[in-house]
């Protein structure tokens, strides 16, 4: 799409050539340093590994395929795209055209049910790469393969299986057999454009989807702090149940940085041109709340309240990223809260050991939404 998109590290002080190079190396870091996590396999496969779990999941495929393509890096993104769909990619049984959310690097199987937010990401990054290089041949017909993924999402009911979204009140669920969710799934500006680009009959239900999300969000945020728990409830308050298989998600903790993230990612796609000031809102307080409160104390596991639960995050560059990150819905000069997280982003380097992989994940994306170059294809 032709459309403006605001360069925040340009107004924090950045110069374009000092922004190039600190993403050439952030990518090069993740997929061919001496630190990377994305391997070749094969000859002409790649996966993305969690270096903490030591798999490969569909989180990081598709979110490796959606760094590739805003990066025009066809390549790679063909080696992850045929590695997921040939080891991930369920033909058969109750979960039939879905991923399996985790397989080990050699791609056999850990788990035999999806994790919805891959989903999301495969189809997006698809739909994106049909439009910035044309559909190919088989599984690299990007665009039939995502209206494939799209429909399965919706109408897996209809089969006997069990829909990523619920079908009433259009959100997507935490995995299809739960009926809660997780606000870090919620992507309104990925179904804002599914409704235009899935399958016709497929584009009213998302539409339909990027509405229920946003108002969604509005809930699942803190009114002070602007935190969100991991899990939620379909009306927006923190997950509770079943803390004996899941563990405990009701707090802000490893999948909760990315809520701020996207909305973010919303406000400079749709909601800035359309006036929405909640997500506005949201990025603030989140702003505040670290600056004004956490101050310079360690990152930390905490209420959605705002208070410390645990003493250190499992992943604290993620938090600085997602931070910085939610500059961009906040609108006006770069200044106070949102200027100083750009600065400690900008001064933070990618992590190094067994846990980089989730925190240089969020850290690239929020690289690309700062300069704008995570962008509409």
């Amino acid at each position: 799409m032709d459309r403006a998109y605001r360069n925040v590290l340009l107004e924090a002080g950045c110069t374009a050539e000092e922004i190039q190079k600190r993403t050439a190396e952030a990518f090069e870091t993740i997929f061919y340093g001496p630190d990377c996590f994305y391997h070749e396999f094969g000859d002409d496969m790649g996966y993305m590994e969690d270096t903490g779990n030591h798999d490969a999941r569909t989180e990081g495929m598709s979110y490796g395929m959606m760094m590739c393509v805003q990066l025009d890096k066809k390549e790679e993104f063909d080696r992850l795209w045929k590695f997921s769909k040939t080891f991930m990619y369920m033909e058969s049984g109750y979960h039939k055209g879905y991923f399996a959310w985790s397989v080990t690097p050699e791609g056999l199987p850990n788990a035999q049910g999806p994790a919805p937010d891959g989903e999301e990401y495969f189809a997006m990054a698809l739909l994106f790469a049909s439009h910035r290089w044309g559909d190919g041949e088989g599984i690299f017909n990007y665009s039939a393969q995502a209206r494939e993924i799209l429909h399965t999402m919706i109408h897996k009911e209809e089969e006997g299986g069990r829909n990523m979204f619920d079908p009433v009140n259009h959100l997507i669920r935490f995995i299809p057999e739960k009926d809660y969710s997780d606000p870090s799934y919620h992507l309104p500006h990925f179904y804002e454009l599914f409704g235009a680009w899935a399958a016709e009959e497929d584009r009213a239900f998302y539409k339909a989807a990027a509405e229920a999300s946003r108002e969604y969000l509005k809930k699942a945020c803190h009114p002070v702090t602007g935190l969100s728990p991991e899990y939620g409830t379909f009306d927006g308050k923190p997950y509770t149940g079943e803390w004996d298989v899941f563990g405990r998600h009701d707090w802000y903790f490893s999948d909760a940085y990315r809520t701020v993230m996207n909305i973010a990612l919303e406000h400079e796609w749709f909601g800035r041109e359309r006036g929405y000031a909640w997500e506005s809102g949201i990025a603030e307080k989140v702003q505040k709340f670290f600056c004004e409160t956490v101050k310079e104390q360690p990152r930390a596991v905490y209420s959605i309240e705002g208070e410390i639960l645990e003493d250190t995050a499992l992943h604290p560059v993620a938090i600085t990223a997602s931070n910085a990150a939610a500059s961009l819905a906040i609108d006006g000069e770069l200044e106070g809260n949102a200027l100083a997280c750009v600065k400690l982003f900008l001064d933070t380097p990618l992590r190094t050991g067994d846990r980089r992989y989730y925190d240089n994940c969020l850290y690239f994306f929020a690289l690309l939404m700062l300069s704008g170059q995570y962008r509409i294809y």
